[in-house]
């Protein structure tokens, strides 16, 4: 999940997307529960993991285990993840860790159990290859994480404003509108004209998904900072968007964003599978009125999370072999089926269980061809060791544009600034 979201957020997401297990214990090993008593997992996580459910089940299955939900904000909880690998106390029993940060923390491998030496080999063939990859760190032998889900685009719209400014409202007539950016863009002027309204949720929910889908992002594979190359094709597209008029400038998983889900603050916004869940959680009332079309531009991913185990854990054991169970295909396709999030593992989009499931919150949307088709066609970007935080410091420029305390020709220049301050950091 994703993520700037953010599986997440919430994210992820959905989300874009995700989801961070955090726990308030220190120490190290295998478990202190050899004497029979009731261990405690504490579980700190953004976004819809579907884990609601997920805990009760595993709790009547396993009695001496309790799991606790925490859940926080995506960038502070990769901030606070940090923080306790640095204090060496107080982080997760388990850690999910989005792809935005997984070079930052793969590189602190030393700080994690390495999974390979719990027999999570066994699951290499499972994944997508390059999901297994992203969390593997440098010397091939240390696993720290295993893939929950990732984040194929589409873009999510609502049928009914649509229809008010005279747009069509079906999906395959919908993706037709917009094969290029700068035609989303010409679609998003012809929807405020009519309505006075805006179109899109917030500049930095159109900069990530433009981003995802250039061949290089912020780094390089030697951890180089690019911003020349899809960095600017991204911002280029952002600030165009901002000065057109489009963005309701609402910050992803904040209050006024949620209620912009119910009161039409927007009409369309970028979807990667982990959002559907928050969408449908946000804005309930709202069934029936949302569908899903593809993503100007082609495919794309946004987010996608992973989970780890901190060696700072007193529970290790504990704590694998719920990572383990929190896999398998059943909780996985029950989690896609319930909060949309898209499995890590393409087995699973065979199963009827994925292949045929249509969304009824979004209009019947066939989301059981439309992600997994998105996922198996991807070549994701590298992303690199400082990619969080420098993500993180260009939208707080976009935000600055949308606010009108920066002038958008000088955007570009204090974009590089940051980003630069961020690389270094």
């Amino acid at each position: 999940m994703r993520r700037s979201w953010t599986r997440c957020a919430r994210a992820i997401a959905v989300g874009t997307v995700s989801l961070i297990l955090v726990a308030a214990c220190s120490g190290s090993g295998g478990s202190d529960s050899a004497g029979g008593g009731t261990v405690t997992l504490k579980i700190n996580f953004w976004g819809d993991f579907g884990l609601q459910d997920l805990k009760a089940k595993y709790e009547a299955a396993n009695p001496n285990v309790k799991i606790q939900l925490n859940s926080g904000e995506y960038n502070a909880q990769h901030e606070d993840l940090q923080k306790k690998l640095v204090a060496g106390s107080g982080a997760a029993d388990i850690a999910a860790v989005d792809e935005g940060f997984m070079v930052q923390f793969r590189s602190q491998a030393d700080k994690f159990v390495n999974l390979l030496d719990k027999g999570a080999g066994q699951y290499e063939s499972r994944y997508l290859p390059w999901k297994w990859k992203q969390s593997l760190a440098a010397d091939g032998g240390t696993q720290i994480g295993l893939g929950t889900d990732v984040g194929g685009l589409a873009m999510c719209y609502r049928t009914d404003l649509f229809a008010a400014a005279g747009l069509p409202t079906e999906r395959d007539q919908v993706s037709a509108l917009w094969p290029t950016w700068d035609r989303f863009i010409e679609v998003g002027q012809q929807y405020t004209a009519k309505t006075n309204k805006k179109f899109i949720d917030a500049g930095s929910n159109l900069f990530n998904p433009v981003l995802g889908q250039q061949p290089v992002g912020f780094y390089d594979t030697s951890d180089q900072l690019r911003m020349d190359g899809g960095p600017k094709v991204a911002f280029d597209y952002t600030v165009k968007a901002i000065q057109a008029g489009l963005s309701a400038n609402l910050a992803s998983f904040q209050a006024d964003w949620d209620k912009g889900f119910t009161s039409g603050a927007f009409a369309v916004l970028a979807c990667p599978a982990w959002m559907l869940g928050h969408i449908k959680d946000t804005a309930p009332g709202t069934e029936g009125k949302w569908d899903i079309a593809a993503v100007p531009g082609g495919g794309g991913n946004w987010g996608g999370s992973f989970l780890t185990i901190p060696k700072q854990s007193r529970h290790v054991d504990e704590a694998y072999r719920l990572l383990e169970w929190l896999i398998q295909p059943e909780q996985q396709i029950e989690v896609f089926k319930k909060v949309g999030n898209l499995p890590s593992q393409p087995a699973l989009y065979a199963d009827p269980a994925i292949a045929d499931f249509r969304n009824p919150f979004f209009n019947d949307a066939p989301v059981g061809q439309i992600f997994p088709k998105m996922a198996q066609g991807l070549t994701p970007q590298y992303l690199g060791r400082k990619n969080g935080p420098t993500r993180v410091a260009v939208e707080n420029v976009i935000n600055r544009v949308q606010n009108r305390t920066l002038a958008p020709d000088a955007a570009w220049a204090e974009a590089i600034k940051e980003a630069e301050k961020a690389a270094r950091s």
